[in-house]
């Protein structure tokens, strides 16, 4: 099994953007899940978990570190809406909504990853979310291989690509 970020999918209903991803990782579930549910995890992809109280309706706050790219990032705050360890964290913050990660045993080693980001949004912000989060993945592959990001050196511009490849993905959808 090979780490693989596939395209995610969107669509709206009444003003809710809901995106799917799914991740096939050549990594045991133990490890994935100390990647999206513990603090020292989420650092190496995604955030800083300046509190994580691990179970149900706990606090939760997040913050991405400065980049070489920005300024200090403001804190997201929330709670854990749904946690069976190893099986599933979902967590529910300011601005980014509701963002569930669903793991499953794939195979002997492997985990499937089955993400979902539920968000108040119009259209246009879809594209720019999917390519925030499947930048981010791509971190989460380098992370468990390993390689957490360095985010003095962040800069904008896989991000700008990945949305330009969103952006004309949904106008060749919406396409007569």
């Amino acid at each position: 099994m090979t780490s693989t970020v596939d395209h995610g999918t969107g669509r709206s209903e009444g003003g809710t953007q809901t995106l799917h991803f799914e991740l096939r990782l050549p990594h045991p579930v133990d490890r994935v899940w100390a990647a999206v549910a513990t603090p020292g995890g989420l650092r190496g992809w995604l955030a800083a978990a300046d509190v994580l109280e691990a179970r149900l309706g706990g606090a939760v706050t997040l913050r991405r570190p400065a980049t070489g790219a920005e300024g200090r990032h403001m804190p997201v705050e929330g709670r854990i809406t749904a946690w069976d360890v190893e099986h599933v964290a979902e967590y529910t913050v300011d601005v980014h909504g509701r963002m569930r990660f669903h793991l499953e045993p794939a195979g002997s080693t492997g985990t499937t990853v089955r993400f979902t980001n539920e968000f108040h949004g119009d259209d246009e912000r879809r594209p720019e979310r999917l390519a925030c989060w499947h930048d981010h993945f791509e971190y989460l592959v380098d992370a468990l291989d390993g390689r957490p990001v360095d985010w003095s050196g962040w800069t904008p511009q896989r991000r700008q690509e990945l949305h330009e490849a969103y952006a004309a993905r949904e106008r060749d959808v919406s396409r007569p």
